[in-house]
């Protein structure tokens, strides 16, 4: 008799979701190897990019042509955008697909299965950061090596898991040829349907004969697939049905034929998975988007037949080879139909207008600790740099030394801490903007660590500017400092606050998740801290715009008052705007995150 198929042990990860199908998946956890080769990938990608870029801006010039300020201001914003958003955009946008990624064979889903959202896209790559650390990627290198799903910190914020996704990877598998011999015949039911065949058999006898058709045409109507002869009652074509796939089991599934009856099972099937397979492959490529109306319907229809398919070689026990071609197939099905399809600019309004501040809102005891971890040390670096004067030379660096001396000739001859000639306040406003978008990420990511990294970078950011300030003020220029940041200031802080308020949130969920998981408290707290890192990075921008144009450009303290006013009412109306979504929110019944919501 054949020898049944001898499944080799298998050492990679996996991780089983279930599909609204009811198929379970089998998702292959992409390894360490084929991650780092993904993202080797992507940085020559954005190396090349770079250089390109260079080569042209300097052909050009060679040429005589100049760039001047608008080149910088280009260089420094495409730069920053590329490195930034590269990962971020391509992820969120295209399906969980970096280029490198996609080159590698590999794509970011969801822990339940489901394409990856714009929000978890965003977390998972702004928490690079933290897997960063120490250089180069080491926590990163060594969660992913070691965590049961390949997660590093970033995947375990946002929820994300990274998996094989090439089905024709499988396809290219050699395969077994079809049996010589006539095989047995192969079953037509799934274990559940013969099941409850089964259970009616035995039973009917005991039923009345009302209660016997009644049952037997509810038992039909779910047993669609399978129609009765002509003029046959659903009584004698359930009990037809039953005895021909007791037969088909009694010879196909047994020892001597369950080998047989996989590979006939296969080989009527495979042109069937072919032709799915490119269409997996085209949505894959280009999306459901690009497919024309009439192609939708028969995508789902065919990929319900695969996942159908899938759950009976399970039952007819096939070869590994065809059933891991199913699974990658029945996967990438269900990565393309079932996408976040709210990925759209009117979306994208709505989470900066509403949920963002309504995310802030909703952590306001989180953004006060964060205020206070910034104000306590500021205070008492002011008061320590006042008390005693001769720490400056010791704590403040140089350059902070410089310009409080040339504060005083610069307040005598009534010139403000900064001027910029109006030329070079475009380039100002973004390379402020950037910075400050750098500190604010840097806030969020290190809350990862316990919320140590948050506490850390906002306590030393505040004793230094209090530092500062109480030198200033010991030289008869806090007035001059304090005119300065008039325009700008309230928003900056307020960002910042929110930042490390975010980096807190994460922290609280790995030290105390309360009465949920600590990976679910994490993933709970994780899209509200991108939200509120959403407004932190808009209140930014309007900070540097004010900064740039305004706080450096020499205008006069009637201007900056006006600006700081302005920025307040900005603040308040955008909070009162997260006041009024957090209550319609609560008010059709919403629930409030998990992670705020108390142990």
């Amino acid at each position: 008799m054949p020898a049944p198929h001898a499944v080799p042990a298998d050492y990679r990860q996996h991780l089983e979701i279930e599909t609204p199908e009811h198929v379970v998946l089998d998702l292959e956890i992409a390894g360490i190897g084929s991650r780092t080769l993904a993202a080797v990938l992507d940085l020559l990608i954005l190396g090349t990019g770079f250089f390109a870029v260079a080569m042209t801006v300097g052909i050009l010039a060679g040429f005589g042509l100049t760039f001047g300020r608008t080149g910088a201001l280009l260089l420094l914003l495409g730069g920053f955008v590329a490195g930034n958003g590269y990962y971020i955009l391509f992820e969120g946008l295209r399906r969980g697909q970096t280029p490198g990624k996609r080159l590698a064979g590999i794509r970011v889903v969801m822990d339940t299965g489901h394409p990856v959202t714009p929000g978890a896209a965003v977390a998972r790559n702004l928490l690079r950061l933290a897997d960063f650390l120490p250089p180069p990627y080491l926590i990163g290198t060594l969660l992913v090596a070691f965590h049961p799903r390949g997660k590093r910190l970033g995947d375990m914020v946002a929820g994300t898991v990274v998996t094989r996704d090439r089905p024709e990877e499988a396809a290219a598998r050699p395969r077994q040829p079809a049996l010589v011999q006539e095989a047995p015949s192969i079953p037509e039911l799934d274990d559940e349907e013969f099941r409850l065949l089964g259970q009616f058999a035995g039973r009917q006898a005991d039923l009345s004969p009302a209660a016997r058709v009644r049952v037997a045409a509810g038992l039909a109507a779910r047993l669609v697939g399978h129609p009765p002869e002509p003029g046959q009652s659903d009584l004698a074509h359930l009990l037809a049905l039953h005895a021909a796939e007791l037969a088909r089991r009694q010879g196909g599934l047994s020892a001597r034929g369950a080998a047989g009856a996989g590979t006939r099972f296969a080989a009527q099937k495979r042109e069937r998975w072919d032709a799915f397979e490119r269409l997996a492959d085209r949505a894959a490529r280009q999306g459901l988007d690009r497919f024309a109306s009439h192609e939708l319907p028969d995508f789902a229809a065919r990929y319900r037949e695969v996942a159908a398919d899938l759950a009976r070689a399970r039952t007819y026990r096939v070869d590994p080879a065809t059933l891991s071609r199913l699974e990658r197939l029945a996967a990438a099905g269900h990565n393309a139909l079932y996408r976040d399809e709210r990925s759209t600019w009117r979306r994208l309004w709505v989470v900066l207008a509403r949920e963002c501040p309504a995310a802030v809102v909703e952590a306001r005891a989180y953004v006060l600790l964060a205020c206070l971890t910034f104000m306590v040390p500021a205070a008492a670096g002011f008061m320590l740099l006042h008390e005693r004067p001769a720490l400056a030379a010791e704590l403040l660096p140089e350059v902070m030394l410089q310009r409080a001396e040339a504060g005083q000739s610069r307040k005598a001859a009534g010139q403000g801490y900064v001027d910029v000639a109006a030329e070079d306040r475009p380039l100002i406003a973004s390379g402020i903007i950037t910075n400050n978008v750098r500190v604010a990420v840097a806030c969020f990511a290190g809350g990862i660590f316990l919320g140590v990294g948050s506490l850390v970078l906002l306590a030393f950011n505040g004793l230094s500017i209090g530092a500062f300030a109480g030198h200033f003020a010991n030289m008869g220029l806090l007035d001059y400092l304090l005119t300065f940041i008039l325009g700008h200031g309230a928003l900056e802080l307020f960002a910042i606050w929110v930042a490390g308020a975010a980096g807190f949130l994460l922290g609280r969920s790995v030290v105390a998740p309360g009465d949920v998981s600590r990976a679910d408290a994490l993933v709970a707290s994780g899209r509200v801290a991108v939200r509120m890192l959403g407004a932190t990075t808009l209140l930014l921008v309007v900070a540097g715009m004010v900064e740039g144009f305004i706080s450096a450009g020499g205008v006069g303290l009637g201007t900056r008052l006006g600006a700081s006013a302005a920025s307040l009412v900005l603040l308040a109306a955008y909070l009162g705007n997260g006041v009024r979504a957090r209550a319609a929110s609560i008010a059709s019944g919403s629930p409030a995150p998990r992670s705020l919501a108390g142990s």
